[in-house]
């Protein structure tokens, strides 16, 4: 069955060009192949300022250019996050992108009996692909891949999300073309079951 798969873009870089934006395209062609409606965020071609505050984020309103990523996730069935890891997490724009997006109202819902909240997100799954440095196994077992868990439980989780499926990318520094190209056929057919 055709699903309707939101690509979220979250290198920093507004000029494009890294591995992370090849992989989101091999997702696209084979999502695409598959025959699944895809839409695409970039949060670095978006201008939206960090919160600073508790007040900010619980009473001023969602910045305008934010408006259609709500649209767009509450469009989708699936969501593919696509990011380096730097200094061991995910980088601060998609953090403070997430931070802006995940409101009260749209992401969840307050309920005086139940401190989690109404998770307004449910229904939908999503996939963690991460490029890095290290290698996977490295990140995975000797840091616990402690930022990817934190991301999966704390916020996607938090909201509704579920499953959620990690494609962790190590030793991007040394890899060759064949290996690259071993890696987009894997996003690629990923992309086609829109898993």
């Amino acid at each position: 069955m055709p699903s309707q798969v939101l690509l979220i873009q979250g290198h920093p870089d507004p000029k494009g060009g890294h591995l992370c934006h090849a992989l989101a395209q091999a997702y696209a062609d084979g999502a695409g192949e598959g025959g699944h409606a895809v839409r695409t965020l970039d949060v670095a071609q978006l201008d939206f300022p960090l919160l600073r505050s508790q007040h900010a984020w619980t009473h001023e309103p969602l910045p305008p250019a934010l408006a259609p990523a709500q649209e767009a996730i509450r469009w989708a069935d699936h969501l593919v996050f696509f990011f380096p890891l730097w200094l061991g997490d995910m980088p601060a724009l998609l953090k403070g992108f997430l931070e802006q997006v995940a409101r009260e109202g749209f992401a969840f819902a307050k309920e005086a009996d139940n401190p989690m909240g109404h998770k307004l997100l449910k229904g939908r799954s999503a996939r963690l692909v991460v490029t890095m440095g290290m290698p996977a196994p490295v990140y995975r077992y000797y840091f616990r891949a402690h930022s990817i868990k934190a991301l999966e439980r704390n916020i996607l989780g938090f909201v509704g999300i579920a499953p959620i499926d990690e494609t962790l990318i190590g030793g991007v520094e040394a890899m060759d073309d064949k290996a690259r190209t071993k890696w987009f056929q894997k996003l690629r057919e990923l992309g086609r079951q829109a898993r």
